[in-house]
């Protein structure tokens, strides 16, 4: 997991955070249904919420993964 000092600022928790993150790089699903899936979960965040971690924190777990942040696919 990257460094707890770029969680700092915000006040969920780490594991919420990377988990809506990550389900939004992995998998082809807009961010309605990351919010959707979320809320099935018993979380309750909104899209934007969802986009603006994706926008902050998007990159920095996509190099975990070795995906690519945009879903594209290498040729």
């Amino acid at each position: 997991m990257p460094n707890a000092r770029i969680f700092y600022y915000f006040k969920t928790s780490p594991e919420i955070i990377r988990l809506a993150v990550m389900m939004y790089v992995r998998y082809p699903l807009s961010l309605r249904n990351v919010e959707d899936l979320l809320h099935e979960c018993g979380i309750d965040v909104t899209h934007e919420t969802v986009r603006f971690w994706w926008n902050r924190l998007g990159t920095i777990f996509a190099a975990d993964t070795g995906q690519p942040v945009n879903g594209a696919i290498d040729p």
